[in-house]
């Protein structure tokens, strides 16, 4: 019986996220086939096609933490600059320190969690909203970075460290295998344990989750904390396929992650969302990206597309809310 009621519970969860992000997928779909025929051969090439789901791990680990925050009521703006700053310090501990890759890239990790559980304890403890906490955190990881490198790229040369990302399973790159532990990882945490039941009910009403004895505190941390550790195996990896750590990885990428999570579905406000919109979300971006890019165009003009299409994100969500009020 209780294996009957799981099938069916798992069959509802599936049936309402295709219901949710069926016209997400078709924007998708339309995309797709939009540049398709702006770019023919060109975008259908598998070199293309590698290459962008190799550049879109970093947004995918990203947006899945993004998403919890958001979920919370939150926001993340540190992401970008953990992914700096941990990135300086795995290449810097192996080639300025001669630590073993192993123990710097763990340490490393270890650093840009500790950065998560510092959001996620002064969002809990205090007062201060995450907007404001994660934006100092923003400057000081940053700062950090800086300071760490110099304001150089530090190169690494160690054959583990280029591993980590260079790999291919097949003709698959590696990063394909960290995308999809990721969003196994996140969904099964919302969508099939208490925790992610707990996260929805505190963004959604943080004090009658309080009531019905949640701990909203721990939870806070934890979320912060999970996206802090996202951040930081995007920075471990980026650094890895660019066989180097440098002060300005992950400008703006931020900016991509919250861009992908509003236009997956997700609630600034908090209380509901996915993880199979944010993965969507995630897609559009890659690809809008990428056609920009193979179109040539000027990455000045690029920003500004991001900022409309996540002004668009925002609006759909504003307008979404009053219609459910």
């Amino acid at each position: 019986m209780s294996e009957t009621k799981r099938s069916n519970r798992s069959s509802s969860i599936i049936l309402e996220a295709v219901r949710n992000d069926l016209g997400l997928g078709v924007a998708f779909l339309v995309l797709f086939v939009g540049a398709s025929i702006l770019l023919g051969g060109t975008f259908f090439a598998w070199k293309n096609f590698s290459n962008v789901l190799r550049q879109l791990s970093t947004n995918m680990f990203l947006a899945c933490g993004m998403t919890f925050v958001i979920m919370l009521g939150g926001i993340d703006l540190s992401v970008g600059s953990v992914i700096a700053m941990v990135g300086c310090f795995s290449a810097g501990f192996i080639s300025y320190v001669g630590m073993p890759s192993g123990i710097a890239v763990l340490l490393a990790l270890l650093i840009g969690v500790l950065i998560g559980f510092f959001n996620g304890f002064l969002a809990a403890f205090t007062t201060i909203p995450p907007f404001i906490i994660t934006l100092s955190t923003m400057n000081i990881c940053r700062g950090i970075a800086r300071v760490y490198s110099n304001t150089k790229t530090i190169t690494v040369s160690n054959e583990f460290f280029k591993s980590i990302a260079s790999t291919y399973i097949g003709v698959l790159p590696i990063q394909v295998v960290y995308i999809i532990v990721v969003i196994a990882v996140s969904a099964v945490i919302l969508n099939r344990t208490q925790l992610g039941r707990q996260i929805l009910a505190t963004g959604g009403n943080k004090q009658a989750a309080a009531y019905s004895g949640v701990n909203t505190k721990k939870i806070t941390i934890f979320v912060f904390t999970f996206s802090g550790l996202l951040a930081s195996l995007a920075a471990v990896i980026q650094a890895s396929r660019l066989f180097s750590g440098t002060h300005t990885a992950g400008e703006g990428a931020e900016m991509d992650a919250i861009a992908a999570v509003v236009l997956g579905g997700t609630s600034m406000s908090g209380g509901s969302g996915s993880i199979s919109g944010t993965v969507i979300g995630v897609f559009i971006i890659a690809i809008m990206n990428n056609v920009m890019n193979l179109y040539g165009i000027d990455s000045s003009w690029q920003y500004i597309v991001k900022g409309i299409v996540i002004l668009i994100a925002v609006s759909i969500d504003y307008f979404r809310g009053l219609r459910q009020s």
